[in-house]
């Protein structure tokens, strides 16, 4: 399979190293990151860099796309040179997959209205804006339409997405050999769990209140 990893300024990095660490340990497949132009893409912290070796013209139909997001999100929603290209690659794939506020982006290209999705809890409500039908679910499988949650939530993403492509085994094989066995200090990854304060300050504060 030909996996084809978007980036654009501003991503967040695990949404897109997290499904490239698991992923790319099957040996016959090519990942390659894509964007606009090739070279450096600098993170939302602007501390780190993703090298794009590859245009968005170079892959016009890879077998796997997958979508990071991050606060370089909100500039693409109008990108019609990404959106088109999402279209034209969603055409063909296998699969079609985002992280974090990357369903967003899907959403804007018109490829998951009426499907089911999740986002970052911060962007569940953009997504319905969009036609989609957000669930605040880790990982949501709807067709070949596979969308992830938060950031860290990109890893399962790409687990389940291993375990359809190459089999429960090989999926597993992969998570025991990354030690992916998450055992956090606190109990407060989701809006449900978090201290109800906590949630609403960053509601507050987020970039997706929609007027």
């Amino acid at each position: 399979m030909q996996i084809a990893i978007v980036l654009f300024d501003r991503f967040t990095a695990l949404d897109a190293v997290g499904p490239y660490e698991m992923l790319g340990r099957s040996p016959e497949d090519e990942i390659v990151f894509v964007a606009e132009r090739t070279g450096p893409v600098r993170n939302d912290r602007g501390s780190l860099s993703l090298v794009a070796d590859r245009t968005l013209a170079d892959v016009p139909a890879p077998d796997l796309v997958i979508v990071p997001g991050g606060p370089g999100q909100s500039d693409q929603m109008g990108n019609e040179n990404l959106l088109g290209w999402l279209r034209t690659a969603d055409a063909t794939s296998t699969w079609t997959t985002s992280v974090c506020t990357g369903s967003l982006l899907l959403a804007a290209a018109g490829l998951l209205t009426g499907r089911r999705a999740t986002s970052h809890w911060l962007a569940l409500d953009v997504l319905k804006a969009y036609g989609a039908e957000p669930t605040g679910e880790r990982v949501v499988t709807d067709g070949k339409y596979v969308t992830a949650a938060g950031v860290s939530s990109g890893i399962d993403m790409a687990l389940t997405l291993l375990g359809r492509i190459a089999g429960d085994e090989h999926a597993m094989t992969v998570q025991l050999l990354t030690e992916y066995d998450p055992q956090p200090p606190y109990d407060a990854g989701s809006p449900q769990k978090a201290p109800a304060d906590m949630v609403e300050k960053w509601r507050a504060r987020s970039r997706f209140i929609l007027t």
